[in-house]
């Protein structure tokens, strides 16, 4: 939390003067930024951080004073809006307006990298830095500004991006980045809404071309019914897979991160880290299993899964561990489906699609099923649930087909 007050210097000048100051102070960190103003010690209000009216020039004075005060807050709550947890330094930055004028994009995606990491946000700071080594591995340019991203520019780096294998989804993420960046870039002064490439290039486009691949019950089955003493090997993934699927396909991320602290008796309590939505899920006979079995080993950390293996582990560690053995995990639910018979490609992600397209098939209307997944929009849910509606409509179509009248035979 930082707090901010317009104040004098403590010391005046050699004509008696003294200097007004902002003064911002963060983490028990004092930050004094110099204002264009000074006075005398008996003209100044430091009650209210204001020129007395014993001041000539006090109307004028005290206005501009305001605007500075209300324009140190504004960047306060755009550093939270950014979610970034912002230093006194690149505060000063910003509120002198020293650098973000003339930014180049690179720049403006190296500073939010190094925003992210002082923030702990890792993951996110590892996403940034994929799409600048993508960016710039198209864009040659590196003093390239905002002003010079057009419609074209995002054509051709769409075009670049198919070339080397992209997807629809992985160009999508890409792209989304580049937005995200865009609309900081205007929020921040570096470039004007005219510039903003994104009215004309769509990246809607982009959406649901994939296909969603989702387990049937019988399938689900199967890997439920994995002998584990046969493939001891498998038993991590197998739980992993079975625990994310009974708990409404929570994610690996929040697995891994899951303590015993969360189970509140019949119950598991959390918040989801993506979306901040807070969960208590029943939990069913497979997940007590699971979690019984884990209890047995007793570690010391207090999470459940050995995937965090020890509790000092600094952020970017953590996400070091995490990518790790997420690549294992669906490494191993490949060879889970080669042994069970499963002809479908089986990843961390297909536990949550099961989940929606099990619970639609059982009779749950998306309603339910979206709020059971904590989406904050039901448009979400359909997503999830898409294949499944498809091979409904299928089906109905299928009843146009007339079936051939039988022929009546002559005595």
């Amino acid at each position: 939390m930082a707090t901010i007050k317009i104040t004098l210097k403590n010391k005046p000048t050699t004509e008696g003067l003294y200097p007004i100051v902002l003064r911002i102070i963060k983490d028990r960190k004092v930050k004094i930024i110099s204002l264009p103003f000074k006075c005398l010690k008996k003209d100044w209000d430091e009650a209210n951080g204001e020129l007395k009216k014993s001041d000539k020039n006090y109307r004028v004075r005290n206005r501009i004073l305001l605007q500075k005060k209300e324009e140190a807050l504004k960047i306060i709550d755009e550093f939270e809006l950014e979610k970034v947890d912002f230093t006194l330094a690149q505060f000063e930055q910003r509120f002198r307006g020293q650098k973000d004028k003339n930014i180049t994009v690179r720049d403006f995606i190296l500073e939010k990298i190094q925003d992210f990491e002082l923030a702990g946000r890792t993951g996110s700071a590892r996403t940034y830095e994929g799409t600048l080594n993508s960016f710039f591995g198209y864009i040659e340019n590196k003093q390239l500004m905002f002003r010079e991203i057009t419609p074209e520019l995002l054509e051709k780096y769409e075009n670049y991006l198919r070339s080397k294998g992209g997807t629809d989804g992985g160009i999508a993420v890409r792209m989304r980045d580049i937005r995200t960046l865009f609309n900081d870039a205007i929020r921040r002064g570096v470039v004007k809404k005219d510039a903003y490439p994104f009215i004309a290039y769509k990246i809607s486009k982009l959406k649901g071309k994939g296909i969603k691949r989702a387990l049937t019950r019988d399938e689900v089955l199967l890997i439920e019914n994995l002998n584990v003493e046969k493939h001891p090997h498998l038993r991590e993934a197998k739980n992993f897979f079975l625990f994310s699927y009974y708990t409404r396909g929570m994610n690996f991320y929040d697995m891994m991160k899951l303590k015993w602290s969360n189970i509140e008796g019949d119950y598991i309590v959390y918040t989801r880290s993506k979306t901040k939505g807070n969960f208590k899920i029943k939990i069913l006979e497979p997940v007590q299993q699971i979690l019984d079995e884990y209890r047995l080993e007793n570690r010391i950390t207090g999470y459940i899964f050995p995937i965090l293996l020890r509790n000092d582990l600094t952020p970017k560690q953590i996400e070091e561990r995490k990518g790790k053995k997420l690549k294992k995990f669906n490494k191993d639910l490949k060879l889970i489906a080669e042994t069970v018979g499963v002809t479908k490609k089986v990843t961390s992600y297909v536990a949550r699609h099961s989940f929606a397209t099990n619970l639609r098939e059982a009779g749950e209307g998306a309603d339910i099923i979206s709020q059971a997944m904590g989406h904050h929009d039901i448009q979400m849910t359909q997503t999830y649930l898409k294949a499944f509606e498809d091979e409904d409509i299928d089906k109905a179509s299928a009843k146009l087909l007339r079936e051939p009248e039988p022929k009546l035979i002559s005595a």
